[in-house]
């Protein structure tokens, strides 16, 4: 994460500190995927600067994104994580759905299994990162 007052100065500031971080990298004998990096950039203000930029990788540019899955948390450029709520509501509502198609008052699945795996396949995606996302 890079923080500074504009667009050019957070592309200057990530390209040089990228470039320490291959040289380190090749010292270390670490490879860097750059087909798997992303850059995206974060901000809540509306700014008539260009928000399209390059930072490069070994020489390669990094491409931009608007959203970033990490570590389970989809991240989006304003950090409202509406993409991630939606994503999330949408998982546990199939499963729901699924759950109250097998667990019928006569017939079924018993409660205790009802219970786990509403536990597990419900309750744990929707905390699963809540002290990231909920205020």
């Amino acid at each position: 994460m890079i923080e500074a007052e504009s667009v050019g100065e957070t592309k200057k500031i990530a390209n040089i500190e990228l470039k320490k971080i291959a040289e380190c990298a090749v010292q270390n004998k670490i490879i860097f995927n750059e087909e798997k990096s992303k850059v995206m950039l974060m901000g809540g203000r509306k700014r008539k600067e260009q928000k399209e930029f390059a930072i490069y990788l070994k020489n390669k540019p990094i491409p931009q994104v608007h959203k970033l899955n990490y570590v389970g948390i989809i991240f989006d450029r304003k950090l409202t994580f509406k993409e991630h709520i939606n994503y999330i509501d949408h998982k546990c509502t199939k499963l729901i759905f699924s759950l109250s198609k097998v667990g019928k008052l006569n017939w079924g699945l018993n409660d205790k299994a009802l219970k786990t795996i509403y536990l597990v396949g419900v309750l744990s995606p929707l905390l699963y990162g809540a002290p990231v996302w909920m205020n």
